[in-house]
């Protein structure tokens, strides 16, 4: 997923090799997404918008998490510092819609495999 993101926003800069990059801090970062399992299970009766403000809302609190950690320990492979929508560096608030859509299909893809 990480790659694919970086990539796409290398054509942004017109850099059509689609050059990707990502940190193996990421591989145990997007494994934490086994903890909103249980959210799937609970959320599922409400609304699609309102599961995917739940998911979102998670995501980035996890990712502030995380990010805050790496970040005092001098390792964080990400920086939204030059950004507008920013917290602290560590978030953007305005990819709180991919972030939803990302709990959307990751809720799709648990339900298909249970």
């Amino acid at each position: 997923m990480e790659v694919l993101w970086t990539g796409l926003h290398a054509l942004r800069s017109k850099n059509f090799k689609l050059n990707s990059n990502t940190s193996l801090w990421m591989f145990f970062i997007y494994g934490c997404v086994i903890f909103i399992e249980p959210v799937f299970r609970l959320a599922y009766p409400l609304n699609f918008i309102l599961r995917g403000l739940i998911y979102a809302t998670l995501i980035l609190a996890g990712e502030f998490l995380t990010g805050t950690a790496l970040k005092r320990a001098d390792v964080c492979p990400w920086d939204y510092s030059a950004t507008r929508y920013h917290v602290k560096g560590i978030v953007r608030i305005d990819y709180a819609p991919a972030w939803a859509l990302a709990g959307l299909i990751f809720e799709r893809i648990y339900f298909i495999v249970k």
